[in-house]
């Protein structure tokens, strides 16, 4: 379930803020986004693994957070980012 080195470089590359961005808020939402998929997608076949259920509720938090934080912070790339994920407000 987690990312391949591949697609976590891609997802970085259509994000990045700047050149050696692999940190920003951006980059985060974009790859919890990604992996909040993922790991749906597994639920869906594994509808008793609670564990990985609690790591999905958990990271749909954080991204949350994330997300309060870069409207806070700088609204112009928050929408972008809500736009290219395609997340609700």
């Amino acid at each position: 379930m987690a990312l391949k080195k591949e697609e976590k470089n891609s997802i970085i590359d259509t994000n990045k803020v700047h050149e050696k961005d692999t940190g920003s808020a951006e980059v985060q939402i974009a790859l919890f986004s990604e992996q909040i998929k993922k790991l749906t997608d597994h639920l869906k076949l594994h509808k008793k693994d609670n564990h990985s259920r609690r790591g999905l509720l958990k990271m749909v938090g954080k991204r949350r957070r994330l997300l309060d934080y870069l409207a806070k912070k700088n609204k112009e790339s928050y929408d972008k980012i809500v736009k290219s994920l395609g997340l609700r407000k």
